[in-house]
């Protein structure tokens, strides 16, 4: 977002005709519980360690966990209190995981934050059966489907890489995977019906720190993001193309994310599929145009905004387009409503490190940096990256990295559940080594977890390196 757009946005008052002030009530209400439940962790700690040598030290401290953060400490700890200091790395990051674990908890038996039954026909009216989105690991992009795009996240497939790196065979399996259910079963559509595959990149940026809060992963450098964005996407249409015949082919989507107003630009793909890193429409830029309009003349004006930068793009294009742009027009009044227009948290403020496979809760920004893998060998770049940011937001200041070791499973194929087990605990393993000084210092701990996600279920959590099993599945 330029600055006379950000000061347009800033001064204005009242909403943007076309922005949906009930959603982003409730959108604000989710993120603020969940986020405050993290955020009472060291306050409440500071206060018990304040109080570890009282008489009633245990009661105490077990009132305070009830009240400020809704469970209790283990007992064992508080009772040796006396003897020695409260180990408090032991138990920041104890409350680390018992709080997600009641938030993710929370999530998979609530409703979705986006609700849209309608999205996925609408989709395929625009000429796709499935949108494949791979943003930033960053956390400032982990709200980038239910938020920023307001995409009910059921009906897209979200994987984060850092610098939007995304694994090419990954997602060429994963694209095998969707055509062979439409072959098989006609799932979401039949294989002759004439959609296709959209594969999405979102990268990122700062507008007001340009230079120190971009991406670390392309040295906060907006243009080399989105020129590393183009290159993997053309990658995997390449892989595509090469390995299956009769015109298989994928379409690409290129958006960039201002982190600090959720502001989307989107590169919107020429005829010939080409994206151009210098065209795109900016949704800060349509809001100014189009905030003293009523709804019907701003939602005229944005489309028209979208066909001055699509060169010979299709209609279902266009018109996903259209629709990804209306809907940040209402981000960005949640920003400036709710934000003052702007994140004050404009640089890293994750709480955990997630790695593995699943994760689909984690819909919030700066809750969670991803590291998605099946070892830890694929993904020394990512990890390595989320090792850094924590190594400044918590290492620094005397306390641990909470890691959720999490990896989803489908309960109907036969020993699902105990290679999902095993694979936890590989990772597990494999960090703990690969960060020893940090694991042996107290400066590291897991949780392992694991979800059916072909049943809906909750997770299940395994073990935790801070307590025994049974004290980890504790609420």
């Amino acid at each position: 977002m330029s600055t006379r757009v950000a000061e347009f946005v800033r001064t204005r008052a009242g909403f943007h005709p076309l922005t949906d002030q009930s959603e982003n009530q409730q959108l604000y209400a989710y993120e603020q519980r969940v986020k405050s439940a993290f955020d009472a962790i060291v306050p409440s700690l500071k206060r018990i360690s304040a109080l570890q040598h009282e008489v009633d030290f245990e009661r105490q401290a077990q009132a305070i966990t009830r009240e400020q953060l809704g469970f209790e400490l283990p007992e064992e700890t508080l009772a040796d209190a006396w003897v020695d200091q409260l180990d408090l790395r032991k138990l920041f990051a104890w409350c680390v995981f018992q709080t997600y674990q009641r938030f993710s908890d929370e999530f998979f038996s609530g409703q979705q934050l986006i609700e849209d039954q309608t999205f996925q026909s609408f989709l395929m009216e625009c000429g796709f059966h499935t949108l494949d989105v791979s943003p930033c690991a960053d956390g400032r992009l982990a709200h980038v489907i239910s938020y920023v795009l307001r995409l009910p996240y059921r009906e897209v497939r979200r994987k984060s890489y850092a610098g939007a790196m995304f694994d090419i065979e990954d997602s060429l399996a994963k694209w095998t995977e969707t055509e062979f259910l439409r072959f098989r079963e006609g799932r979401p559509n039949t294989a002759d019906a004439q959609t296709r595959y959209l594969k999405a990149v979102v990268y990122h940026f700062s507008s007001s720190d340009p230079d120190h809060e971009g991406c670390a992963a392309h040295g906060s450098d907006s243009g080399k993001a989105a020129q590393a964005g183009v290159t993997r996407l053309r990658g995997f249409q390449q892989a595509v193309e090469n390995s299956f015949c009769c015109g298989a082919s994928i379409d690409l989507l290129l958006m960039g994310l201002d982190t600090d107003t959720d502001t989307i630009r989107v590169h919107v793909p020429d005829e010939d599929g080409e994206i151009n890193l210098s065209t795109y429409v900016d949704a800060g830029e349509v809001y100014a145009e189009t905030f003293n309009m009523n709804a019907s003349q701003a939602a005229s004006v944005v489309e028209q905004r979208v066909r001055d930068v699509s060169t010979g793009a299709t209609e279902g294009m266009i018109k996903l387009v259209v629709r990804l742009m209306t809907k940040n027009i209402s981000q960005i009044d949640y920003v400036k409503q709710f934000f003052n227009q702007q994140y004050s948290d404009i640089g890293h403020a994750e709480r955990f490190i997630g790695a593995g496979i699943g994760f689909e809760e984690v819909q919030l920004r700066n809750l969670t940096y991803f590291a998605y893998m099946n070892t830890v060998e694929e993904s020394t770049a990512d990890l390595d990256v989320g090792i850094k940011i924590f190594t400044g937001l918590n290492v620094s200041h005397g306390l641990p990295i909470p890691i959720v070791i999490r990896f989803d499973y489908h309960g109907n194929v036969p020993g699902a559940r105990d290679r999902a087990v095993a694979n936890c605990q590989r990772v597990s393993e494999a960090l703990r080594a690969r960060y020893e000084e940090l694991a042996q210092s107290g400066l590291l701990h897991t949780l392992l977890a694991i979800r059916d996600c072909a049943a809906g279920e909750q997770i299940e959590v395994i073990e935790s390196s801070v307590y025994s099993q049974n004290t980890a599945g504790a609420h």
